[in-house]
């Protein structure tokens, strides 16, 4: 039996991938719901020139769109990288049931990003918040993102 969340976790990478291959940065999110992918998407921080356009709040807005609601209670959020506060909040806010996450915040900040050091762990034990958490799921896979933007000429961050 395959594992569900190691399925949607690749495809949250192959959608980093592109995003990388579009001169962003290496983040991708996908949510499901009972199985099925609601969104995959990447980090368009660059492209919109909209800080606030990380893959997770990205994912959330066209999940929210397409179920017409904001209310995404069951759903579950794959990102390939652990999600940043603002990115935590929103799902906290959405109603995420679960977040799924390979490379961790630390990895991110490593390259530069400008990460607030607060783990998922922390912000939902802090703000007693229901969300499930689990960590570490293909976190080579993930990491290979971060190699792979890195050998790119325009290592843009924020």
């Amino acid at each position: 039996m395959k594992n569900i969340d190691e399925e949607f976790m690749k495809l949250a990478i192959d959608k980093a991938r592109q995003g990388v291959e579009k001169r962003q940065t290496p983040f991708g999110a996908c949510i499901s719901k009972d199985g099925e992918v609601i969104v995959c998407v990447h980090n368009i921080v660059w492209e919109s020139m909209e800080i606030t356009n990380h893959a997770e709040i990205h994912a959330i807005r066209e999940a929210c769109k397409k179920l017409n609601t904001v209310d995404l209670s069951g759903c579950v959020m794959y990102s390939t990288c652990e999600p940043c506060p603002m990115c935590f909040s929103a799902c906290h806010w959405s109603k995420i049931a679960k977040i799924v996450f390979g490379a961790r915040i630390k990895d991110a900040k490593k390259l530069g990003f400008s990460e607030l050091t607060i783990s998922n762990e922390e912000m939902k034990r802090l703000g007693n918040s229901p969300i499930e958490i689990i960590g570490d799921i293909l976190r080579e896979e993930n990491l290979e993102l971060f190699k792979l933007w890195s050998t790119q000429g325009d290592r843009r961050v924020y």
